[in-house]
This record gives structure tokens, C-alpha cells and sequence, in this order.
């Protein structure tokens, strides 16, 4: 056995699967009244407004569990790109933990949701709430009332554009029906509509007259991502909202409503870099990770990948657009229909 001095304190290595599960293994923060960061983590652990798969209220536990591949060393090396994103205090992120659940109220649910949100913005730090089913992004983008207005940019196999069923009007159907109906939201530009199911012909006439774009995954690789990206208003306050099937389910089938036919990789990553630049996010969604239908974990690591490099994205365009760093020509886009 090898002799380790009693005066040396090693240092901890906290591999990932060491200790408290935070997104990333970033400070935890259950004091919401005390936020102080620039990036606040919230999980919205509901699936309530789930139509026929449940599962998506373990999302939260599902990206935080991936992100842990992430947390080692200081910041995230690209070696494509050459940069090194998240390091050092470039980005204070703090995981406030989740909004509280009550069982069969869900409509306190979503209200507790919202109560997040609306804490985070008052503390000046950009929301980032993981799903949960896409019910969640109601109360989400209501907190934003208080807000300057900002543009949606929806990722999404579904329209997701339902007005009523049934007397339902706050389930996963009705989301983006519910924001085009908020005095903040300028315009919709839905990315990935497509199959079917999405939503009634009706629908998608109703979101046209309200100044939503809407493109198939097909419309988005013929135009190409760059010609997509002009389509979103020039500097604007940009939310995104994901919803896992937007993706091709063979590469994350752990999701209530898989769609063939989604998003890649490559191509998804640098649209979202190309959106870093065109614009100002300032509230990110992610939902409808349901990690019970995909054992392997693959789901959860997609996502969180892609919610990872995100955030390091809206940071590295933000010292390009402050001039702390030289306007390089990045992004250099790679994807489809260059």
C-alpha cells in the first residue's frame, strides 16, 4: 500500500460521479431571493399537460446527470472552433434547483414555475429552465411581461399552436398559441415543423396571421442556415424554446412524441451559433426530455450538449459584439446549405 503523508491534503479531482448532482456541478442556490450570477438553472420538473407519454417531469434529473461530463477542468475546449468557452468567470452559473411540484394542481405548477423565472429575471441573471413537458414554457415567457418584448425562436417538431381542447388551454399543445397571445412577444419563428399531427391546417393559419415563420426541417436545409438566420429580426431579445423532438430520434429517441425527420447535430449547433450573433438571448427553455425511454442515457447527453455549447456560444458573441475580443468572421458555418 502506498504511504500518503498525514500533512498533505490532496486536492479533490471530484470526478463526475462524485458528490451533488448541480447542471455542470455549479454552486447550488436554493435561496432565490439571493441570486447572484449571470446564468440561473431552474428545473421544471412537470409533465401534467403530457397527452399520451408521460416521463418528461424526470428531465431535469436527466440533464443534470449528463452535464456532469462537462464540469471537469475550467471550461470547455472546441477544438474545431479553437475556444475555449465557459472558463474562468466569463459566466457565473448558479443552479437555483426546481420549481415546486403539487400533484393534480397544475395549473399551481405552472404558477410556481413562473415565480422562477420571475426571480431569476428580477435578479438581472438569464433563466434557463429545464423540462418538463413543453407545457412549461407558458408560465416561462408570461414572466417576461415585465420585460422589453422579445422575438421566440421555437426548435420543435410540433406547432405546439393549439387554442383549446377539450377545455385544455395550458397543456403541451397550446404553448406557443398561449405566447403569440403575450403583448411581449413580437413574432414566433418556428424551426423543425413537420409530420403529422403537429396541429390543425387552422393553426397554422392562425400563427401565420400572428407573425410567426414557420419552417419544416426540409424548408431549413434547402434555405440553408444562413439564410435562415436573416429571417430572425436583426437584434433582437431572442427565447429560445427546444423541444427534444426537434431532433431525429434516432439519435435521441428519449422523448414523449418522436418525429422522424429531425435536426442533426452539426447543423443545429452552428444555427445556434449564427443566432448567438444575430441576436440577444435572454431566456432559453429546454423540454420534453423524458429520459425513461432511452436507458442509455444518449438523450440526455444530446441535450445537454447542445445546452452546454449554448451557453458558451451566447457568451463568446458577447465579448465579439463588446469588443473584447476581435471579430474573427466566427461563426464559420459548416452546416447544411452553405
Amino acid at each position: 500500500m502506498t504511504e500518503r503523508s498525514d500533512t498533505v491534503k490532496p486536492a479533490r479531482l471530484d470526478l463526475p460521479f462524485v458528490g451533488i448532482q448541480t447542471f455542470m456541478k455549479k454552486p447550488y442556490r436554493p435561496d432565490w431571493d439571493a441570486i447572484d450570477a449571470d446564468v440561473a438553472i431552474m428545473g421544471a420538473p412537470f409533465d401534467l399537460g403530457t397527452q399520451v407519454r408521460p416521463g418528461a417531469r424526470f428531465g431535469p434529473k436527466g440533464f443534470r446527470d449528463a452535464s456532469q461530463l462537462f464540469a471537469i477542468g475550467d471550461g470547455a475546449y472546441d477544438p474545431e472552433d479553437d475556444i475555449v468557452h465557459l472558463a474562468g468567470d466569463e459566466a457565473r452559473i448558479v443552479d437555483i434547483g426546481d420549481a415546486d411540484m403539487v400533484h393534480i394542481d397544475a395549473l399551481q405548477c405552472l404558477d410556481n414555475i413562473e415565480y422562477g423565472v420571475r426571480k431569476i429575471l428580477a435578479a438581472g441573471a438569464l433563466p434557463v429552465v429545464l423540462g418538463g413537458d413543453h407545457s412549461v414554457h407558458i408560465p416561462c415567457i408570461r414572466a417576461f411581461d415585465t420585460e422589453p418584448p422579445v422575438h421566440i425562436v421555437h426548435i420543435d417538431a410540433h406547432l405546439d399552436y393549439v387554442d383549446e381542447r377539450f377545455g385544455v388551454r395550458h397543456g403541451q399543445g397550446n404553448p406557443l398559441r398561449r405566447a403569440a397571445e403575450c403583448g411581449h412577444v413580437t413574432g414566433i419563428t418556428h424551426l423543425g415543423i413537420r409530420n403529422l399531427g403537429s396541429s390543425a391546417r387552422s393553426d397554422f393559419a392562425d400563427a401565420r396571421a400572428a407573425n410567426s415563420d414557420i419552417l419544416s426541417v426540409r424548408d431549413f436545409r434547402e434555405l440553408g442556415i444562413a439564410r435562415v438566420v436573416e429571417r430572425i429580426p436583426e437584434n433582437a431579445r431572442l427565447y429560445f424554446t427546444i423541444d427534444v423532438d426537434g431532433f431525429d430520434p434516432s439519435l435521441v429517441p428519449g422523448t414523449g412524441t418522436p418525429s422522424p425527420g429531425g435536426f442533426l447535430y452539426y447543423e443545429t449547433c452552428d444555427f445556434l451559433k449564427a443566432a448567438a450573433m444575430r441576436g440577444t438571448v435572454v431566456g432559453i427553455d429546454f423540454v420534453e426530455l423524458a429520459p425513461e425511454y432511452d436507458p442509455g442515457g444518449a438523450t440526455s447527453l444530446f441535450c445537454t450538449q447542445i445546452l452546454v455549447n449554448l451557453l458558451g456560444y451566447l457568451f463568446h458573441a458577447a465579448k465579439i459584439k463588446a469588443g473584447a475580443i476581435p471579430d474573427d468572421g466566427w461563426p464559420v458555418l459548416r452546416g447544411v446549405g452553405q
